[in-house]
C-alpha cells in the first residue's frame, strides 16, 4: 500500500539523549492508556534503568505497555529486569529471539532496526536513537551523535495503527497461547484520525522484507532528483545503491549544491576501505564531501530545498536498504527544514573535516585494487543475499540471561520490594 501525505502535524527536532530521553519519559510519565516502544537497543545502563522503571510506573497506572527490541540487538537482560517488567504488566517481545550456535544469530541480516515510541495515541517518537547511555554526551569519546523528532497531530494516528499491526503480525507466527488476536481487534477499531497540530504535510515511511522493500530509498531518490537548490545528507553508513549515485551526480552536474556529512571513523575499517572510491568517485562529479570527527556518527537525517526533510532510523547502506525492519519521517515544512539544515551546518563547521581529491591523493595499484574490491562487494553482497530464504518474523518473550548479574542500580529497588 502507498504511503499518503497527511497534513496538519507539528515536528520537534531532538538532538541525541540529552534533548530525546527527558521528552520520551516524561511523556510516559503521564500515559493514561497505552505505550508502545520500538528500539533496536535497549541496555541495562542508567538509560535502560529509566525507562524500565518509567514502564513499570505506566504499567501499575493502568496503562496497556508494549515494548519490542531485537534479539541481536539487545541481547542480554538480567532475570530481575525481565521478571519486574512482567510482574508489573508490560509486554516485552522479542524481535526472532531463538537458539545462538556457537554464539552466532540464524538470522543476523533481518533485524527489526526501527526506534518508535508512541504514547496514549497523542504523541510520537521516530529517529535514530536507542535507549542506551552511550547516545549521552557523558559516556565520553564514544558518545553518538544522533537525531529524533517529537510528532503531534494526525501521523501519530498513522504510526499507531503501523505498531499495532508490526505487533498482530509478529504474534500470528508466535504459537497459539500468544493470542495474537487481541492486537488485531485493536487494530481494527482504531478510531480514527487525530486533530491538526501545525503545519507540517509529512509521510510515514517504512522498510520490509514482504510489501515495502525500497520505500525508503525511493523517496530519496525522488526528492533528490527533484531538488533545485541543496541536498544535504548527514548519514552514519553511506554505501546506497548505484542508482542513487547516479542521482547524486546528475544533481551536483545540474547546479544543485550537494553535500554529505559522513562518519570520520567508521567501526570497521573496511568501510573506510570501500569508502575511498565512493569519495573519489562523488567528489568528481561535484558532491561535496564532510567527515564528522568529533565523535561516532549515528545520524541518518537529510534536507533537500528548502521544505523537504528526513528524519528516521534508516542508514543509506545494504543492511538498512536490503534487510532491516526501518522507519523514516518525511516531513514538507518550513521551518522544520530550515532548523534541521541550521544544526547540521553549524555541525559541518564545527565538527567536519571537508575531504577534497588533493587530500585523498591517486588511488592506484594496490590501493586502487582493495578499494574497488571493498566498494563493489558492499554494494552487491545484499542483492546476493536476498536470495536466501525470507522467513516469518516471531515475537516472543526474551529470555533471561542466567549468567548476568542484578545491576547495582537494581539490587536497591530488590531489596525495598521484599
Amino acid at each position: 500500500m502507498e504511503r499518503r501525505w497527511i497534513p496538519g502535524n507539528q515536528f520537534t527536532l531532538l538532538e541525541n539523549g540529552e534533548e530525546f530521553f527527558p521528552r520520551v519519559f516524561a511523556c510516559i510519565a503521564n500515559a493514561r492508556r497505552e505505550v508502545i516502544v520500538e528500539t533496536f537497543i535497549l541496555f541495562e545502563d542508567k538509560v535502560g534503568m529509566q525507562l524500565h522503571q518509567a514502564l513499570i510506573a505506566a504499567a501499575r497506572r493502568g496503562a496497556q505497555v508494549d515494548v519490542t527490541v531485537d534479539d541481536w540487538g539487545s541481547p542480554d537482560f538480567s532475570e530481575y529486569f525481565l521478571s519486574s517488567l512482567k510482574e508489573a504488566g508490560v509486554r516485552i517481545h522479542a524481535f526472532n529471539p531463538g537458539p545462538r550456535p556457537f554464539g552466532m544469530r540464524p538470522h543476523l541480516l533481518r533485524r527489526m532496526h526501527r526506534k518508535i515510541a508512541v504514547i496514549d495515541r497523542e504523541v510520537a517518537f521516530v529517529g535514530g536513537i536507542n535507549f542506551s547511555a552511550d547516545h549521552l554526551g557523558d559516556f565520553g569519546p564514544e558518545a553518538k551523535q544522533d537525531y529524533a523528532v517529537e510528532i503531534h497531530g494526525p501521523l501519530v494516528a498513522e504510526i499507531h495503527r503501523f505498531c499495532h499491526a508490526a505487533l498482530a503480525e509478529g504474534l500470528r507466527y508466535a504459537g497459539p497461547r500468544r493470542q495474537w488476536w487481541r492486537w488485531r481487534k485493536q487494530f481494527r477499531t482504531d478510531p480514527g484520525q487525530l486533530p491538526h497540530s501545525g503545519p507540517a504535510e509529512a509521510l510515514f515511511v517504512t522498510r520490509d522484507n514482504r510489501r515495502h522493500l525500497d520505500d525508503i530509498e525511493r523517496h530519496y531518490r525522488i526528492a533528490i532528483r527533484a531538488a533545485k537548490k541543496r541536498i544535504l545528507i548527514a548519514n552514519a553508513y553511506f554505501f546506497p545503491g548505484y542508482r542513487f549515485i547516479r542521482e547524486l551526480k546528475r544533481a551536483a552536474r545540474r547546479g544543485v549544491d550537494v553535500r554529505l556529512i559522513l562518519q570520520g571513523e567508521p567501526d570497521m575499517p573496511f568501510v573506510k576501505t570501500a569508502a575511498s572510491m565512493l569519495y573519489h568517485h562523488l567528489l568528481r562529479a561535484g558532491v561535496r564531501i564532510y567527515e564528522y570527527c568529533e565523535r561516532p556518527l549515528h545520524g541518518k537525517v537529510a534536507v533537500m530545498d528548502d521544505e523537504w526533510s528526513t528524519v528516521g532510523s534508516s542508514n543509506l547502506d545494504p543492511m538498512s536498504l536490503v534487510f532491516n525492519l526501518e522507519a523514516n519521517v518525511i516531513i514538507r515544512d518550513r521551518g522544520f527544514t530550515q532548523a534541521l539544515a541550521a544544526n547540521l551546518d553549524q555541525l559541518t563547521c564545527d565538527a567536519c573535516n571537508e575531504i577534497t581529491l588533493a587530500s585523498l591523493g591517486e588511488l592506484k595499484g594496490w590501493s586502487l585494487v582493495q578499494s574497488f574490491l571493498a566498494f563493489h562487494f558492499t554494494r552487491r553482497y545484499g542483492a546476493w543475499a536476498t536470495l536466501l530464504p525470507r522467513h516469518v518474523p516471531r515475537l516472543l518473550p526474551p529470555a533471561p540471561n542466567a549468567g548476568k548479574a542484578v545491576p547495582a542500580a537494581f539490587a536497591g529497588l530488590k531489596e525495598r520490594k521484599a
